[in-house]
Order: structure tokens, then sequence, then C-alpha cells
């Protein structure tokens, strides 16, 4: 069985109402993303930045994955797929994929201030998080996502997947933000690439092809593809 490793951004969610800071001049539901989205503006304004996370959670639970999400789930019949996502949401689970890798954290998910190394990660769903909430050593809980000015713990682990990928699906991100733009320099020689976003994208590789949609009709598009080739033996 072919892995297939996919690489998702905002254009997955976004056709399922989850809004990104990308969508308008820095502003993230008409926030400023350095008030919000920065480990500077925590400092500045934790109890802004709580509401906020608060907030999203909220729109989350009212979402529902959307067709590119369960494509993606559905590719699973057909080959090793290991999603990962620039995404915090939970929508590829929703969906039904069953390995995502979150490179930026997760919504549903909280840590104390303090841990850093990611060791004492809660799920709490979709409750609220307040000044105040604090793990048995009085710790204050913040979002389980990483923040503008702070590393990415998983970037590694997605390398190594990438670095192993038979087919590449880059989907919904214009690979601009690093370091999860570099991820797509780890795939091997010979690995099959393809984009699908409806804005035309450069990348310097042979086996490239773009699908210029958006994510749902995009990946219907490329279930053909994919499936024609896995029925065809010439193609293995």
């Amino acid at each position: 069985m072919q892995k297939l490793v996919v690489l998702s951004g905002a254009g997955v969610s976004a056709e399922s109402g989850m809004k990104t800071y990308r969508d308008s001049n820095g502003l993230w539901e008409n926030y400023n993303v350095q008030d919000v989205a920065s480990i500077d503006g925590w400092y500045r304004n934790p109890k802004m930045v709580l509401e906020f996370y608060n907030m999203l959670r909220k729109k989350l639970q009212a979402a529902q994955p959307n067709e590119a999400h369960s494509i993606i789930a559905e590719l699973e019949k057909y080959y090793d797929v290991v999603v990962v996502t620039q995404n915090i949401d939970n929508l590829h689970e929703r969906g039904g994929s069953t390995n995502v890798i979150h490179l930026h954290g997760e919504l549903t998910k909280v840590r104390p201030v303090d841990d850093d190394a990611c060791r004492h990660v809660k799920d709490i769903g979709y409750s609220d998080v307040n000044l105040g909430d604090c793990d048995s050593r009085g710790k204050q809980l913040r979002p389980h996502v990483v923040w503008f000015g702070e590393p990415v713990p998983m970037i590694q682990k997605a390398a190594v997947e990438v670095s192993t990928a038979d087919i590449l699906l880059i989907i919904g991100t214009s690979m601009n933000v690093y370091p999860a733009a570099g991820l797509v320099g780890y795939a091997k020689r010979g690995t099959q690439i393809y984009l699908i976003d409806p804005q035309p994208i450069r990348l310097n590789y042979e086996q490239f092809y773009q699908i210029q949609e958006k994510a749902t009709s995009g990946m219907r598009r490329l279930r053909e593809i994919l499936l024609k080739e896995v029925k065809d033996p010439m193609q293995q």
C-alpha cells in the first residue's frame, strides 16, 4: 500500500465556516492576530486570549466536516494516509481521518503555562477556560496552540512522514508560513506531488500537478485520479 501524506491548511476548513487570520489583513475573527495568536499577546492580555479561544471552540462545536475532510478519510481504504495539518480544529478527525498530526496544536486541548514540553496536555472538548482555571499545582491553563514566537514541537515528526511519502498532497495552504512551508522540501525524489488551491501556486518540483479549485471540488477530482491509479496496475 502506497503512503499518502496530506499537508492541509486553512482552505480545507474554510468551507466548514472556520476562518483564519489569513482571511483579512492580519485579522482573525476581527481580532488583531498578534493580540490573540502570539506569545506576546498572551503576556499582554491573557483574559482576552482565553475569551477568543472560548469563542472559537463554540464555532468549532457548531461546524461540521465538509466533503474534503470526508474524501481524505475515505482514501485510507486505498492508501496509508497521514494528515499533517496546520489547522487547530478537529474536523479531520471528525471527518474520519485516523492518523492526524497537528503542527499548530489543538483547539479542544489545554496545558499549563509552564508546560513548554507539552507533557500535561488535557482534552477539554468545547468547554471554556478562564483566568483562574489552573492545574493541580496552581498553574494557569492556556490553549494548547502554537503561537507566533513559539517553537513547533511536531515539525520533526511531520518531516519524517513527508520524507517517506510516495504521494504528497498539499491542500488549502499556500505553503508560505514557516516552518510548515519547509516540509515539502523533505519529499524524496520521485514523490508525486498534488496541490489543491484556487490560486495558482508554483512549486519547484518535476512531478507536480495543481488542481486549481477549492478544497471540496478539488478533492473530488483528486479522488478520481488516485482511484484510477489504484485500479490500474500499470500505474503501480
